[in-house]
């Protein structure tokens, strides 16, 4: 028999792409032979983004199948995207590994690692004979919340067509997990009731198929959320996953990093430093997207902001002004190494989305936050980190739902004059080092899994 074979399988955006890719290499490590798979369409991203000299190409097999949809077909409508990929991924997946394991005996696949969003795909294993594991990219607040959905349905407490709470402000599911909030659950899209159903439906949809995995894998730390963990069935928090840990270039990203800004931190002096980034998702109107660039300048300390090409409405091209006008103090970017930067001594602070991924980075790396959630688990995130953990600070919108410069840079100066939430920093970036070095609860884990893929 040759060694153990994975196929990885994540949801088609880049803060799913991102944490498999990091466990990727993680089990690469290994010795276990890795096939990443993603849709043409991401994959072809994932490629553009990589130089040309890039380990990743050898390391990890990179493969793609079709999502359905044509090239310039609109990948941002949601429910035709939901729809398009149930109806053509499945069957392309059983192809793939039915080509993968009829060209060598000896690599077989094992085991088929899919991300919490794509039942399908354990389904696809299951039906094979395949070991399955399902991996969540979010945190463990959520996917408990999630795990309860039959439960707070039969309760008469949850729409069983969207997930709105019906006559209940919030849901406490235990003392430590902080309250979901109503419009503010980890499917809930206030302005878009079509995509709020669509979520919903896929986390139910998750959880109905959970049983089918041999084990369900988080990146998270036991420590940090037990409370949360100890309401999941099998369970194993192999967090936080950082590029850092194995050697190489990280090969997870949609759009090239732009690694000049790590020579720009270098001359800054220690703890000094705003980084500003909010994912891959969000996108502000042009009225609020000025109002940041006018907080951090009424700051006047030096900031590193990530925009992204499509990040507002307008561009930071239609501010060009405000870049003259920041130019000793502030660099602009279209995409981060966001681990370095938040490893990085001159950095103070970090306003963020507060996406999962974004906030273990943060925390392995002990930097506070100012939270800026957009949407989905991102609220709930921020409760963790505002109110359990006490890590960082939010921003409060004026009357009419705009957070204004004055309040950025109020937050700003409060945050980094807070020796508190400095030291709370600290104290969990420790928590999460000790998680995953020898000993460690993530750690053992991790080590548990890898040894019953080889068996």
């Amino acid at each position: 028999m040759g060694r153990p074979h994975v196929l990885i399988i994540p949801f088609p955006a880049q803060g799913h792409v991102t944490p498999f890719m990091k466990f990727a290499y993680q089990i690469s490590d290994h010795g276990i032979k890795v096939t990443f798979v993603n849709s043409d369409f991401i994959h072809e991203k994932l490629v553009a983004a990589l130089p040309d000299e890039d380990e990743a190409r050898s390391r990890i097999g990179l493969a793609s199948i079709p999502d359905g949809l044509g090239p310039g077909e609109d990948r941002k409508d949601s429910l035709k995207l939901t729809d398009s990929i149930l109806r053509v991924m499945p069957g392309h997946l059983k192809e793939l590994i039915e080509k993968v394991n009829n060209s060598n005996d000896d690599e077989k696949i094992t085991c088929v690692i899919a991300d919490s969003a794509f039942g399908w795909a354990l389904e696809v294993a299951d039906k094979m004979g395949i070991k399955r594991v399902a991996f969540c990219p979010f945190g463990p607040g959520s996917l408990a919340l999630a795990f309860h959905i039959p439960r707070l349905i039969e309760a008469g407490l949850l729409n069983t067509t969207d997930g709105s709470l019906l006559n209940h402000e919030f849901i406490c599911l235990a003392k430590d997990i902080p309250a979901f909030i109503s419009n503010r659950l980890p499917w809930s899209c206030p302005t878009d009731p079509t995509l709020q159903e669509i979520c919903f439906r896929l986390a139910f949809k998750a959880i109905q198929v959970m049983n089918l995995s041999n084990w369900l894998l988080s990146n998270s730390v036991y420590e940090l959320d037990s409370s949360a963990c100890e309401l999941i069935p099998n369970i194993l928090s192999i967090g936080p996953l950082l590029a850092s840990h194995h050697l190489g270039h990280y090969a997870g990203n949609f759009w090239h990093e732009d690694s000049t800004c790590i020579g720009w931190l270098d001359k800054q002096p220690a703890g000094s430093v705003i980084y500003v980034a909010f994912g891959s998702l969000a996108i502000f109107n042009q009225r609020q997207f000025n109002e940041l660039a006018l907080g951090l300048e009424l700051v006047g300390r030096p900031f590193l902001w990530v925009v992204r090409s499509d990040f507002a409405d307008g561009s930071v091209a239609e501010y060009p002004d405000f870049i003259e006008r920041v130019a000793e103090n502030g660099k602009i970017v279209s995409w981060a190494p966001q681990e370095k930067v938040l490893a990085h001594p001159s950095v103070a602070c970090f306003l963020s989305h507060c996406g999962w991924n974004s906030t273990m980075d943060a925390i392995g790396m002990g930097v506070p936050f100012l939270c800026w959630p957009y949407f989905a688990d991102q609220f709930h995130n921020q409760s963790y980190i505002c109110d359990k953990w006490k890590v960082g600070l939010g921003l409060n919108p004026d009357e009419n739902g705009f957070i204004s410069r004055h309040e950025i840079k109020k937050k700003i100066e409060k945050l980094v004059s807070d020796d508190g939430i400095k030291a709370n920093a600290e104290k969990l970036k420790e928590m999460a080092r000790k998680s995953v070095i020898e000993g460690g609860s993530s750690y053992k884990n991790f080590q548990t899994f890898v040894e019953a893929l080889k068996q």
